[in-house]
């Protein structure tokens, strides 16, 4: 009997979201985006060299996902 694969996001707080699964991931125009691994990291924050991937920029950049309290 297949069972299909679960399909997770983790919203990765001042960083990515982490997709785990069978998931397709398309432009605006509906053109596949190619990737080769199951887990990817796709950019929020707008700066990665690589997007929609995540290259780690959020971090240099000090990315937050809240706003500052005060």
């Amino acid at each position: 009997m297949d069972q299909e694969a679960a399909s997770s996001i983790v919203v990765c707080p001042d960083g990515p979201l982490i997709i785990r699964g069978e998931f397709e991931i398309v432009t605006p125009s509906g053109d596949a985006v190619p990737r080769d691994r199951k887990t990817v990291a796709l950019c929020r924050c707008g700066a990665s060299a690589i997007k929609p991937y995540c290259d780690g920029t959020h971090k240099m950049i000090k990315f937050r996902t809240e706003p500052p309290t005060g």
